[in-house]
């Protein structure tokens, strides 16, 4: 057999996409060649491959005089990465003549190394949903990805540990063609290692039973107990936590700001198995993990001087930024007017409309980015502008520079600003007596429950206050004339756009969700406006 045909898959995006290796073998000078858009990674396979079959065993494509032709296809498609390995070195053998299996419903995938050992890949989980998506029954991976390819049922998952492994549970055309185990691994992996301990299991390779996923409560930070004073924080933060809303932090440098920030992951609810699927696939696209499931609301925090890129996604093949990487949880912005002022304007989408849209001239993409902003910011520069113990040090142009980095349509997607002022040294030196998070999550978690109960009963998608639109707001909350006439009165006194305006609603809506009220009352509706920045650019 000079013509073999087997399959793989590659990441697209943030989704899977079903690739056909094609070997042709013809007599000649040696040569071997990829062909079908492969990028460098991907045309080095070559080597890895030719390198990987000779240290396991078998005799190289190196050593016959034959031309090799690999195709990869869709051919339009831009192949990158090593996903493709597995499947190049045995679609070779099998049109060699080294193999005999059928290679329909199959896919295999994962990195060789130069002994033949199988490594990690990327992107495990959206593959294997891809194949089950398109019918394929059995997928061949390195071990490391076992674990987060069992999260999906209904397609049969092994897991190995090197080449030899896959050819030995395929079937080999003639049991002579492989040299001795105890040959191979001496030649492959000195002093023993992952290939030796492969040869010598008498097991093979089985199915991966399926992976349960166990919920897990990271602890980024400080429980809200252990954080003095501040209580108008942590009432700010309670309320963000219960409707999904953005929240900014102002004050003084060495308040509990970022203190504050990480206890406030606490708060949210667990994520659902639709979720963890969906964050897990998202982080290992990334590269972000290391075959470990997300099981908890991620919680991403990027330096000031993050770019554009690495916060927002792109490249010339586009890849997810940070807001992406925290869809369904946290994205933590410490000093935030020290991001440059395009990364902060680049915010825009995502706060809005829980999306990212990219366009570039060789690819489009459209990631989630469904997340709770917290900001932390001092009021300056120097950080002591309206401390009563600091004298303020900047420069009127200093402060007039530092203001404009934060433009009114940020402000205005920002729904709670918060204050953290200077905790009296008393309180410092004394015990905690706060509540702590676990309490306050229980109150969120009946809020989070009356939302969901409400849009379900009305027919909407969506699954916190935050995420309501105009339309919502108008068929699913109705205002006492009263009450009304007290919003309409305040908005117009503090010159609130229209935007500013539907915010304050459904703050009031979460803040009335939280005490349990099925109305919205007079003073749910003042405390929402006192979250509105008193400054405005």
């Amino acid at each position: 057999m000079s013509f073999a045909k087997v399959y793989s898959a590659q990441v697209n995006l943030l989704s899977g996409q079903i690739v056909t290796i094609e070997v042709d073998l013809s007599r000649g000078l040696h040569s071997f060649s990829v062909v079908g858009l492969p990028d460098k990674a991907v045309d080095e396979s070559k080597d890895r491959v030719s390198s990987a079959i000779k240290n396991s065993g078998f005799q190289s494509p190196k050593s016959k005089n034959q031309r090799i032709i690999v195709s990869l296809s869709p051919a339009d498609l831009k192949k990158e990465g090593p996903f493709f390995d597995l499947a190049i070195a045995l679609s070779y053998m099998l049109a060699a003549g080294d193999l005999k299996f059928n290679p329909e419903k199959k896919i295999f995938l994962g990195e060789l190394g130069l002994d033949g050992v199988l490594r990690r890949i990327r992107g495990t989980l959206p593959l294997i949903q891809e194949a089950k998506k398109m019918g394929y029954e059995e997928v061949y991976l390195p071990k490391e990805n076992a674990e987060e390819a069992a999260l999906v049922e209904g397609i049969k998952i092994f897991g190995a540990n090197s080449l030899v492994e896959v050819v030995e549970h395929l079937g080999l055309s003639e049991p002579s063609k492989i040299s001795s185990p105890a040959r191979i691994a001496t030649r492959s992996v000195a002093g023993g290692g992952p290939l030796e301990n492969s040869l010598n299991s008498s097991k093979g390779i089985t199915v991966q039973p399926k992976t349960e996923i166990k919920y897990e409560s990271k602890n980024y930070g400080a429980d809200f107990a252990e954080v003095r004073g501040q209580e108008g924080a942590k009432r700010g933060l309670e309320i963000a936590a219960a409707g999904g809303h953005n929240i900014a932090m102002y004050g003084p440098p060495g308040t509990g700001k970022t203190m504050l920030a990480r206890a406030f992951s606490q708060l949210l609810p667990d994520l659902s198995l639709e979720e963890v699927l969906e964050i897990t696939g998202i982080h290992s696209v990334a590269g972000a993990t290391r075959g470990e499931l997300v099981s908890a609301p991620p919680f991403r925090a990027p330096h000031h001087t993050s770019s554009y890129v690495s916060l927002i996604g792109g490249g010339t093949y586009p890849k997810p930024g940070e807001v992406t990487l925290a869809h369904r949880g946290v994205l933590f912005l410490d000093e935030f007017p020290e991001f440059e002022k395009r990364v902060i304007e680049s915010l825009r989408q995502p706060l809005e409309d829980n999306i990212v849209s990219i366009s570039r001239a060789k690819a489009s993409a459209i990631f989630p980015s469904n997340f709770i902003l917290v900001a932390a910011m001092n009021p300056c520069p120097c950080g002591n502008q309206g401390s009563k113990q600091k004298a303020c040090i900047c420069k009127p142009s200093d402060l007039d520079r530092y203001k404009r980095k934060l433009s009114g349509p940020i402000m205005d997607r920002i729904d709670l600003w918060v204050s953290v002022g200077n905790v009296d040294y008393k309180k410092l030196s004394g015990e905690g007596t706060g509540e702590k998070s676990q309490f306050i999550k229980n109150r969120v978690l009946k809020a989070r429950e009356m939302q969901k109960n409400r849009f379900q009963k009305l027919g909407r998608n969506i699954n916190t206050n935050s995420e309501m639109n105009v339309k919502d707001l108008n068929e699913i909350i109705k205002l006492e004339s009263s009450v009304r006439d007290l919003l309409d009165d305040s908005a117009a006194r503090l010159a609130l756009s229209a935007r500013a305006y539907h915010r304050v609603i459904k703050i009031a809506r979460t803040i009335a969700d939280l005490e349990n009220s099925s109305e919205i009352k007079s003073d749910h509706i003042l405390e929402a406006i006192q979250y509105r920045p008193k400054v405005s650019n």
